[in-house]
């Protein structure tokens, strides 16, 4: 959508505990590394414990192997609406990945990353959800849903704070993550980043465990965040 918008879009944390931020535009833009696919302001979560581990333990697959999604914190975790708005896209229907924290399970991963996206937005977002905001042009895009758990169809009013769906580890994922972005347009393949931030959260930022409240901002890499009412 050429001339769209681009002015920042604040939206609301779409989850509730504790949550990991990956890839944020606070530390590089593009955040991803490319412009494709609507991503130069995009953001990963990763749901962590109160230790900030993304899952309760490691053994020898996670070393060597491939491991289910269900040992993660984030996997099947409620993904909420980030803002009120009208739901324009509902993928579904892509599988649950095994999850790869082992080095010898990520190569062949990363080989097969330009065959991935050869095949197209859905091959890389996998389950995903969204969102026209509205009094907006945007549209805001949740990436990486679990299979079976969109609870909303296209045409659907929604609200902040809405349970929509759950956290996956569907598309090009590497562990169960929620990729969150801000373009355009609906269109991933054409969409073209806006930049975003968030509402009202408690922010440990890496290294410390001290915590800050912002009220508006994007979280530091490697910040750990909690959305707070209001």
């Amino acid at each position: 959508m050429a001339g769209g918008p681009t002015r920042m879009i604040v939206l609301s944390l779409p989850f509730a505990g504790r949550w990991l931020a990956r890839n944020s535009p606070a530390r590089r833009v593009p955040s991803h590394g490319s412009d494709l696919f609507g991503e130069r302001y995009a953001i990963d979560f990763i749901g962590v414990d109160d230790r900030r581990r993304t899952a309760p333990h490691r053994d020898w697959r996670t070393f060597l192997a491939t491991e289910p999604p269900e040992r993660f914190f984030s996997f099947g975790r409620p993904i909420l609406a980030p803002a009120d708005g009208v739901v324009v896209r509902a993928h579904d229907g892509e599988i649950d990945h095994e999850a790869r924290r082992s080095q010898l399970a990520l190569v062949p991963y990363m080989l097969g990353q330009a065959a991935r996206a050869r095949q197209g937005p859905s091959a890389i977002a996998g389950n995903h959800l969204i969102i026209k905001l509205r009094d907006s042009d945007a549209f805001a895009a949740l990436v990486h849903l679990r299979a079976g758990s969109i609870r909303v169809a296209p045409g659907e009013r929604v609200t902040a704070g809405q349970h929509i769906a759950a956290c996956g580890n569907s598309g090009n994922s590497t562990q169960p993550h929620l990729h969150v972005q801000v373009m355009d347009s609906l269109d991933l393949s054409v969409a073209v980043g806006i930049p975003m931030a968030f509402r009202r959260f408690r922010e440990w930022p890496a290294g410390t465990d001290r915590f800050r409240i912002r009220e508006s901002g994007i979280p530091g890499e490697n910040a750990v965040v909690e959305p707070l009412p209001g």
